[in-house]
């Protein structure tokens, strides 16, 4: 839930930082979406995904910021009149109600492309100590484990290969990302 005070930037805006499944399906307003990098966490396949991704039969994975390292994404700029409304849905899809919590929402800084200064935006962290959250796995693992995930979503392969497609959009790349899919069997 949202609270009073809301996580603005010194310029007024809410910034969002998009990892996965947001850069290419955001789901909400914004006023941009600009390149940006974020330090101190990497992205990995680190969560198990009973439903959207998998069920519980066929576990999918999705995918988490873990600490340590970098990761290139987007920073959202959100007005400050929508701030609220984008908080509230960011919540709802990352934090459901009645399901089991596996991040956590943080306010942490981010630098975007040609910007001299960071600005402090939402993202949301895995949460480690979620019975979801998914120690390393080799890059075969992985890509054995996505190969075969199908959750309310759609399939596994499609979010890992929409992640790797619109990251090359934007001209980032993710070269942990693009190891797992090459090792994907063909469908």
């Amino acid at each position: 839930m949202v609270t009073a005070a809301l996580p603005l930037d010194a310029d007024g805006h809410l910034y969002v930082f998009g990892y996965g499944s947001l850069i290419w399906r955001p789901g909400f307003t914004h006023v941009a979406a600009v390149p940006a990098l974020l330090r101190g966490f990497h992205r990995r396949f680190c969560l198990w995904s009973h439903r959207y991704r998998g069920t519980p039969e066929a576990p999918g994975l999705v995918l988490g910021l873990d600490r340590g390292g970098a990761c290139r994404g987007v920073a959202f700029r959100v007005t400050p009149a929508d701030a609220e409304q984008v908080l509230a849905y960011l919540d709802d899809r990352e934090l459901p109600d009645g399901a089991e919590i596996v991040y956590d929402r943080r306010v942490l800084p981010v630098r975007m492309q040609g910007a001299t200064a960071p600005v402090r935006a939402v993202t949301y962290v895995a949460r480690r100590g979620s019975p979801h959250y998914c120690s390393p796995l080799t890059p075969e693992a992985a890509a054995a484990i996505i190969a075969r995930g199908r959750g309310e979503t759609g399939s596994n392969r499609e979010y890992l290969l929409n992640t790797l497609t619109h990251l090359g959009a934007l001209g980032l790349r993710d070269d942990a990302l693009t190891r797992i899919a090459a090792l994907l069997p063909p469908e």
